[in-house]
């Protein structure tokens, strides 16, 4: 599997797209629930939306159950290296607690970029 520039760019483009999506969904929903109900269907709906953009722009992949039930992970795995992270800079290296997020999240573009390749792209 060949890394390209061209697809890494097209993800960064489709989390941006799928960021907009899911806030706007999570909008749609707030005047109807309470705000954790939505920020729960808007983040599950990020998920899929996420999937179909990487499997069908990004890396230009046929759609498949295995690689759809799998994609989670890709989440989970973030999800446990942004905690790691945000504890690591806040405690150890002192960085504000108002900036680390926005410091984890450019930090872990790249391994979602590559863990979602890999489920992807292995049906």
């Amino acid at each position: 599997m060949k890394l390209t520039n061209k697809e890494f760019l097209k993800f960064l483009i489709s989390g941006g797209l799928n960021t907009l999506a899911t806030y706007g969904i999570y909008l749609a929903l707030i005047d109807f629930v309470d705000y954790k109900i939505s920020y729960s269907i808007s983040y599950v709906c990020g998920i899929v939306i996420s999937f179909f953009l990487n499997a069908l722009f990004v890396f230009k992949q046929k759609v498949s159950l295995r690689s759809f039930i799998k994609y989670p992970i890709v989440y989970i795995v973030q999800y446990l290296i942004n905690l790691l992270l945000l504890f690591a800079l806040v405690r150890i290296f002192h960085i504000p607690e108002i900036f680390v997020p926005l410091i984890v999240t450019i930090v872990t573009i790249p391994i979602t970029f590559v863990l979602s390749r890999l489920i992807i792209r292995t049906n």
